[in-house]
């Protein structure tokens, strides 16, 4: 019997073309086989090198987008710091022609000097801070420059001391200078809840806390330990219109940012005596100072960080009628 098969793969007669042998055949099938092969080969390695080509645009859109990004902080930093700079410049201009132009005179007791909560422990700090002089300065020639000025702060061992204005709102001097000019320095400036006359329980005064120590920049200084070890730090003295006043310090510290120790009013004397402990408890050294609910404070408030608060408080203790 004729043997039909090619490497041991059985063949029909009938499938083989008359005009090709049996090699010719299973050649031809070979090569197609190996065209279809090289076919699907050649499809997987476009396919594989489009997806190739595909990441590297993408990683190359990646990292040309990231430089934009970083290009576009750089220049807002360098604007930032250039507009800061600006503000600066003016802030110091500003604050020249307020020192050119206005006399701070110390003023020694006379019979209008009233002492305030006087203590009746002799050995107490009070006595020592009663002893320092009053300042005066001519509110009247600051209106001249700005109708919004209602006194004078001097706070000893720090670089504030600035006429500080009040307006209808918080929100005014925190972008515009003395001169009422825009500039992200602001100013020092009353709560509008206050009476400039000093007649709340609470009065609060607000500044910027410059990196270059203008304003309030200085007020972080209070938090130092070396700043609380000079005694002679411990007070903040006010001129306005009607009258000269001392006011000895009784508690620093910083805090989240909150509204419980800018509160201008309080239900009774207790609640006030409640705020009064709270926000002496609060202060990272003794001042060894009474605090009761017949006192009138001061609150003077900056930024720490963007969370933060640097505050200090002062009691009253002399005033001087002009």
């Amino acid at each position: 019997m004729e043997d039909n098969s090619y490497y041991g793969i059985p063949i029909k007669d009938e499938y083989i073309p008359k005009h090709a042998s049996k090699h010719d055949y299973y050649s031809n099938y070979n090569e197609n086989n190996n065209k279809i092969n090289r076919n699907l080969n050649n499809n997987k390695y476009n396919e594989k090198n489009n997806i190739n080509k595909k990441k590297r645009k993408l990683k190359k859109w990646f990292w040309t987008l990231l430089l934009i990004f970083f290009i576009l902080i750089i220049i807002f930093c360098v604007l930032k710091l250039f507009l800061w700079g600006k503000d600066n410049r003016k802030t110091s201009n500003i604050v020249d022609d307020v020192y050119e132009n206005i006399d701070i005179n110390e003023i020694v007791d006379n019979e209008n000097t009233e002492l305030i909560g006087e203590d009746s422990d002799k050995n107490s700090d009070y006595w020592y801070y009663i002893k320092f002089p009053l300042i005066d300065v001519d509110i009247n020639k600051l209106k001249g420059k700005n109708s919004d000025t209602v006194g004078w702060i001097n706070v000893n061992n720090t670089n504030i001391n600035y006429p500080y204005v009040q307006y209808k709102d918080n929100d005014y001097y925190l972008n515009h200078s003395y001169d009422k000019s825009y500039n992200e320095a602001g100013w020092v400036f009353m709560d509008y809840r206050n009476d400039s006359n000093l007649n709340n329980k609470n009065t609060i005064l607000y500044a910027h806390s410059r990196l270059d120590k203008t304003m309030f920049g200085s007020l972080s200084k209070t938090l130092k330990s070396n700043w609380y070890t000079n005694k002679d730090n411990h007070i903040i003295r006010l001129s306005t219109e009607n009258e000269n006043t001392l006011w000895q310090i009784f508690s620093v510290y910083k805090i989240k940012e909150e509204s419980y120790y800018i509160t201008t009013s309080f239900a009774s004397d207790s609640k006030y005596q409640e705020f009064l402990n709270t926000i002496k408890e609060r202060s990272l050294y003794d001042f060894n100072t009474n605090i009761t609910s017949d006192d009138k404070i001061l609150t003077l408030s900056t930024c720490y960080s963007d969370t933060e608060r640097t505050v200090v408080h002062a009691k009253l203790i002399k005033r001087n009628i002009k």
